[in-house]
């Protein structure tokens, strides 16, 4: 099948096999990097220091501020890269690809510079303690190393499903973050170097990741393109990428940002309940995953079909995702509750922390079931290029509803208020994309890319 016709598949044939062959693909990336997430804080646990837990906690918002960056450029040129492939416009598309290529660059390049710059403010504002701020800063150090590396995997890992190539976008994330399992164990305990040894692995696997998706480039395998002479930041490529982009950011940043100030606030009970929120917050990533899996999957097919103004098709394909995603993500947040416990007891070992974590994680799984609707609600607003509900809604679940709600439940019912404030924006989250989504098909109609 050429290039053309896989693009071209988006808009023909059977919507449940279309949408399961993107979407599946997309789920399998995502639980990898699920699994390397949770494999740093496995084998950290193995080293019975629920202090080392903490601080890989502490650290993790800073790898995702990267991964908010590549999502920025990943996502917004999925988008207008899809929607130019629906409209015929090859060449376009190209021009957008290569632009996300070199800002990646120049972006990552410059946060690192930044991360470096201002690590001890950073440690503080993170909330390291005396106990965790060696382990914090030495993860920090290392991982702030890849974050080029992470920006390009993130960003390819979605711009390449744009044009049809689900399995070529999963290869590579899968390859990089296999690797960082197999390296994790060998690192932290193998070779006694902790931490050190967890930020080691991480860096390789993101670099791998990214080099697999540059070969692909570098061999000819796709009609976009990474080319400097290419990109372009005129014509609409550059707001375009931003307007859909930024919002798609912004909710990652800001889930940083909101980890931070929990964080903070857990740290005001001590350093094991950040350990217990951190490990509750990866059990949670099991299903988040699946949901971002699967809107990130249906996107390029929405975006398509936009592009086309197939509204017939785009609707079927909206409707068939959005039960998939409820359904899938019902079972496997059903899964996580009925395991939790011994999920929990595979990452902490002291005992108040460990009945914090397990007490966490099932408040948090009590609206993880959303999820999947969530995000393909979500995605389809991106998918139509629909910029300011976008924007709304990012800027609402981890900011506007989600850092007030810290705050005030936290107040009000102490350390378990600070749990419940994920579960209350994610409900209202919820009802607020699904109204701006309806009131978006109504208004708007394609007026090209």
């Amino acid at each position: 099948m050429n290039e053309q016709s896989k693009t071209r598949a988006f808009g023909q044939g059977s919507i449940p096999k279309v949408v399961l062959q993107n979407v599946l693909p997309s789920i399998a990336a995502m639980l990898m990097v699920m699994v390397y997430n949770l494999a740093d804080t496995f084998f950290v646990a193995q080293t019975r220091n629920d202090y080392m837990v903490a601080a890989v906690s502490l650290a993790t918002p800073v790898f995702l501020i990267f991964m908010s960056l590549g999502t920025l450029f990943g996502i917004g040129g999925t988008s207008v890269i899809s929607r130019a492939l629906g409209a015929g416009k090859t060449a376009y598309a190209r021009k957008v690809s290569a632009f996300c290529m070199w800002a990646c660059v120049a972006v990552g390049g410059v946060m690192m510079v930044l991360f470096w710059a201002f690590m001890e403010p950073l440690l503080k504002i993170l909330g390291a303690s005396a106990d965790t701020m060696d382990y914090t800063r030495t993860y920090l150090n290392i991982v702030i190393s890849c974050g080029i590396f992470s920006m390009i995997s993130n960003c390819y890992s979605n711009i390449i499903r744009a044009e049809g190539k689900a399995t070529v976008a999963t290869t590579g994330t899968v390859v990089g973050n296999l690797l960082n399992v197999v390296l994790d164990p060998i690192m932290i305990s193998g070779l006694g170097w902790d931490v050190a040894g967890a930020a080691i692995a991480t860096v390789i696997g993101n670099a791998v990741s990214a080099l697999y998706y540059l070969v692909y480039f570098w061999r000819g395998k796709s009609p976009l393109s990474i080319g400097l002479k290419e990109a372009s930041l005129g014509n609409g490529i550059c707001t375009g990428v931003l307007a859909i982009g930024i919002p798609a950011a912004l909710s990652s940043f800001l889930m940083s940002v909101s980890q931070i100030i929990t964080n903070a606030q857990m740290a005001l009970y001590g350093d094991l309940p950040v350990a217990a929120y951190g490990v509750a917050s990866k059990v949670l990533m099991i299903v988040t995953m699946v949901g971002i899996g699967i809107g990130q999957g249906v996107q390029p097919l929405l975006g398509y079909c936009w592009g086309a103004r197939d509204h017939r098709r785009f609707s079927g394909i909206l409707k068939f995702s959005a039960f998939l995603g409820l359904a899938l993500c019902v079972l496997v947040a059903v899964l996580c509750a009925v395991f939790t416990e011994p999920i929990v007891k595979i990452f902490l070992t002291e005992e108040s922390a460990l009945a914090d974590g397990v007490t966490f994680t099932r408040i948090m799984l009590s609206t993880a079931w959303l999820f999947g609707l969530y995000y393909v609600l979500m995605n389809a607003l991106q998918a139509m290029g629909a910029a300011r509900p976008s924007f709304v809604v990012s800027v609402c679940r981890q900011g506007i509803v989600y850092i007030p709600a810290v705050f005030l439940m936290g107040a009000v019912m102490g350390i378990t208020g600070l749990v419940w404030a994920q579960p209350a924006a994610d409900v209202l989250s919820l009802i607020l994309v699904a109204v701006l989504l309806a009131a978006q098909m109504k208004k708007l109609r394609p007026q090209g890319v």
